[in-house]
């Protein structure tokens, strides 16, 4: 019998939006092919761009949000996994799993780290700001009631072990899951000749990337134009508000282009991915598009924090100081031969970090065998039962509840 997963989505997948829409595709796909019954249940509304889960053999349904429906539905599904799109999710509708299907593997995937990301854009662009705040603490708790969390950075996996002691048996680390890059796949990308001008994408719900479009029309571009009068800079992103779209100026040759319909298709037209990131966490999708394009890119320490290492060199350059950015950025854009050396740095990076066969296989058996010692496992996360005990808050509310009731008395 094939073992049921019920993924509930924070929204309906949109690969072609945003790089957590292209990650829970990839989870899907991941499943279905090693035979798992999939559901895909959410409360949100669909758009024109989610995606057509049924070409994916995955099931839909649509739920509602503090609704005791769901309790039925889920009883009635039984499945045997559980993953949760977020830690919002799991705040919502973990309790409810726990009370109707308790014998059912909680997972939580992160995507990244809410709370790191909204200390840095609280605080400016410290890689390390100060982190002990309240979204921090509904995360770890989601983190803690949770059986196993997916991590997608080393560096948040290292911040989760170091700095707050989690369990390493609580967490995960599954990357993006790539295609290799093959000689096959180079011979079709464009070649340095062909290519010109500056491309940066990136969907504009994401506060991260509104930030960084306005630091490229208000510090960088003015700087680089001079420098390569030529180009053009190309702004790429869905949901691009009208506040963007007033950036627009063709005469200064700044493009706002709206939703790429196909990322890596569009990202493989330009010579430099330029993405002066001021803040932010997790793993940047557009890096991911960029190198399996052979689009070499320009960013920030904060922008290239997951994916860098003292071991690979980026493919392109790292720089946080706007004068210096834009002195990259020129050099890279002219110089062929340290183009083809990028180049071929985001080939290595692809292949070491993010094969999909290098971490499928230990995932899947990770969670096969929390799956079969799931008391055992439990046991061993005192700190998560605790948490689940409805003790917790019984005495808040309880007190709400006398509170009210008096009132009614007076």
């Amino acid at each position: 019998m094939h073992q049921r997963l019920l993924i509930i989505g924070l929204v309906w997948p949109e690969p072609s939006s945003s790089a957590a829409g292209i990650r829970m595709r990839q989870l899907m796909t991941l499943f279905v092919s090693e035979g798992y019954d999939v559901t895909f249940a959410c409360a949100a509304s669909k758009s024109p761009y989610s995606l057509p889960l049924h070409d994916l053999q995955v099931h839909e349904v649509s739920i509602a949000l503090n609704d005791d429906s769901f309790n039925h539905f889920v009883q009635t599904l039984a499945p045997d996994i559980v993953l949760f799109d977020r830690f919002m999710i799991e705040e919502q509708f973990g309790w409810r799993v726990a009370q109707e299907c308790p014998h059912a593997m909680r997972i939580l995937d992160t995507e990244d780290l809410h709370f790191l990301r909204h200390a840095r854009q609280k605080q400016g662009t410290h890689l390390n700001p100060n982190i002990y705040n309240e979204v921090t603490k509904r995360e770890i708790a989601a983190i803690l009631r949770s059986d196993i969390t997916l991590i997608i950075s080393k560096e948040e996996l290292r911040l989760l072990t170091h700095t707050f002691r989690i369990d390493s048996r609580l967490l995960c680390y599954l990357p993006f899951l790539e295609p290799k890059i093959t000689t096959a796949v180079t011979s079709l990308w464009n070649s340095f000749a062909l290519r010109k001008d500056f491309v940066f994408i990136g969907n504009f719900l994401h506060e991260p990337n509104w930030q960084t479009v306005l630091r490229l029309k208000n510090e960088v571009w003015p700087l680089l134009r001079k420098k390569v009068p030529q180009s053009h800079l190309y702004i790429y992103g869905a949901y691009t508000p009208p506040k963007a779209l007033q950036l627009n100026n063709p005469k200064e040759h700044f493009h706002i282009a709206g939703r790429a319909e196909d990322a890596r298709q569009t990202i493989s037209q330009y010579r430099l991915l330029l993405a002066p990131i001021p803040f932010g966490a997790g793993v940047k999708g557009k890096f991911i598009d960029a190198m399996q394009t052979g689009t070499p890119s320009i960013t920030t320490h904060i922008g290239a924090e997951a994916m860098s290492s003292t071991n690979q060199p980026w493919p392109g350059a790292i720089e946080d100081d706007i004068p210096l950015f834009v002195e990259r950025a020129a050099a890279l854009y002219h110089d062929q031969e340290a183009w083809l050396a990028a180049q071929k740095n985001g080939i290595t990076i692809i292949n070491e970090e993010y094969e999909a066969t290098k971490w499928q296989k230990p995932f899947l058996e990770s969670l096969d065998y929390i799956l079969h010692h799931l008391e055992q496992h439990r046991e061993q996360n005192f700190i998560g039962q605790i948490l689940q005990h409805h003790s917790l808050q019984s005495t808040k509310y309880m007190s709400l509840w006398i509170a009210e009731k008096n009132k009614l008395k007076e």
